[in-house]
């Protein structure tokens, strides 16, 4: 396997595993920041027979140890626990509840949510994340009936009813909001306020740094979402330091939670604001050999942790505050002891 700068790759070696580019990367950068203990707010697990994830390059199976054994290979010997997201196929979605419930009680100080799609029965929901013991709920563009689903309001895919249902039970909700402009659209600002301020027992996660790829949209929308005492955000595979730093400076680090967003993480590569809006660069883009440059992509995960290094590097946090953005956060959340 040959990437785009002309690397020659190991055979038999899978992506995830780190190499010695991430192994020197994480010494040089990230020993000494990353904290002894991990909760993970965004991460994903799956199962060949259900998952939506065909990259080849992923493993096909990842419950419970795997997820740790992958952790391992971006942190090494940090305790970790997480916040998993099933990964299912829109056929396969009871197998993928079924399976994120099976691993999340295998750990007491894990937690575990529940795949909804915008038609879905609300006492139905209420009764199968019961039954599973989950803590919450998952919602995606790609069920919106809106095209393209990219430019869907928030109801389309989260609809009010839901959230209701949240509000009655006291569960998070990870939203990973569309629109071009992401939390500056108008349109997801009025919703977000809407459903915080309506529903004050529900959590609502924005996931990915409120999807600030772009940070200007964070410096934009950001402003106008404080005083919110049920909004939180998870860092989920944002390379950008300027959208953790956002949210730190001002809606304030008690509201930021470290998150992977596996299998994202062990890919290679990373996010970048562009203009208006960003692109990811990958392992086979174009770009690692431009000039007189030879550049061995690290793992997406090290990049995201890198960034948050530095948005608290920035903003002059303690140690104790990294703590709190890496674990104290989501524990206090999701009532984890």
């Amino acid at each position: 396997m040959t990437t785009s700068a002309g690397e020659q790759l190991q055979p038999g070696v899978p992506e995830w595993v780190a190499r010695t580019e991430d192994k020197q990367f994480y010494e040089h950068e990230l020993a000494s920041f990353v904290p002894d203990r991990i909760f993970d707010a965004h991460t994903h697990l799956w199962h060949r027979e259900h998952t939506m994830f065909t990259n080849p390059d992923m493993p096909e199976v990842v419950g419970l140890v795997e997820y740790r054994a992958l952790m391992d290979e971006l942190c090494p010997g940090r305790r970790v626990a997480a916040l998993f997201i099933p990964s299912a196929r829109g056929d396969r979605f009871a197998s993928g509840h079924e399976w994120v419930a099976k691993h999340t009680a295998a750990d007491p100080s894990c937690r575990g949510l529940f795949f909804v799609k915008p038609d879905d029965d609300p006492e139905w929901v209420r009764q199968e994340v019961r039954r599973l013991g989950l803590h919450g709920l998952k919602c995606y563009h790609l069920f919106s009936r809106t095209q393209p689903t990219w430019e869907s309001d928030i109801p389309d895919y989260l609809p009010e009813r839901l959230v209701a249902v949240a509000h009655e039970e006291g569960w998070a909700i990870t939203l990973h909001m569309v629109k071009s402009r992401a939390v500056a659209d108008p349109g997801n600002i009025q919703w977000i306020r809407r459903y915080c301020e309506g529903y004050p027992n529900m959590k609502l996660i924005l996931a990915h740094s409120a999807r600030g790829f772009q940070p200007a949209h964070n410096l934009e929308g950001l402003p106008k979402l404080t005083g919110l005492d049920n909004l939180y955000f998870d860092t989920g595979a944002n390379c950008e330091p300027m959208a953790h730093q956002a949210i730190i400076r001002i809606i304030g680090h008690d509201r930021l939670m470290y998150g992977s967003d596996l299998p994202a993480s062990h890919l290679r590569g990373r996010s970048l604001g562009v203009a208006d809006s960003f692109l990811w660069l990958y392992r086979d883009s174009p770009v690692w050999g431009e000039k007189h440059l030879h550049i061995k992509p690290v793992l997406i995960g090290l990049e995201h942790l890198r960034s948050l290094k530095w948005a608290c590097w920035s903003e002059r946090l303690s140690d104790r505050a990294v703590e709190d953005i890496f674990w104290n956060n989501a524990a206090q959340l999701f009532g984890v002891k």
